[in-house]
């Protein structure tokens, strides 16, 4: 890994605890001095933008192998959940910035995208074979997913829930709610 990709890492760790931290406070927890760090970035704004970057590099990299995870739309679809779990517990800060000043843009892959529209044909499929809730647009489950990964990540992080469970709880209301009943799942 090099000094760049560890210096973003660490950055990554330290605005998950921090999000004010200063461009020093950074350098100081990647063992580098201020001047040093100035080399890899010009400032925290386009430090910033490397996390996030980053963050959807991964982001699309862990969605594209929950999709190609098997031929199964709910096993897809249940490991999309795990992977954006996975993915917004890192990434926990910039999906908040995102969220109030979507200011980092970012090109999705194709490969990103055909597995994501995959998933979500997979859903309307599942609706018409009534395996799931068809009077729930498709819209409306978009955000149920999106909204049921940003609950378990402030469940996750108030420690009130074990780890260990969090996955399959997540699961189990998500796929509750869009009427998914427990006996048709695997």
């Amino acid at each position: 890994m090099n000094t760049q990709q560890k210096i973003i890492d660490k950055a990554i760790a330290v605005f998950n605890e921090n999000f004010s931290a200063t461009f020093e406070e950074i350098a100081v927890h990647c063992n580098l001095n201020r001047r040093t760090l100035h080399r890899y970035f010009k400032n925290r704004n386009e430090l910033l933008e490397a996390c996030n970057q980053n963050m959807m590099h991964a982001w699309e990299e862990a969605a594209i192998k929950a999709c190609n995870s098997s031929s199964d739309p709910l096993v897809q679809l249940e490991n999309l959940l795990y992977a954006g779990i996975d993915s917004g517990t890192k990434y926990a800060f910039l999906i908040k910035l995102n969220e109030i000043e979507p200011t980092y843009k970012t090109e999705t892959s194709k490969e990103y995208l055909k597995a994501r529209t995959d998933v979500f044909d997979a859903l309307q499929k599942l609706q018409k074979e009534q395996l799931i809730d068809s009077q729930l647009p498709l819209p409306w489950i978009k955000i149920l997913f999106t909204n049921s990964i940003t609950a378990t990540i402030t469940a996750y992080r108030s420690g009130d829930i074990a780890p260990n469970e969090i996955k399959k709880l997540a699961w189990k209301s998500f796929s509750r709610s869009i009427g998914l009943q427990l006996n048709k799942q695997q």
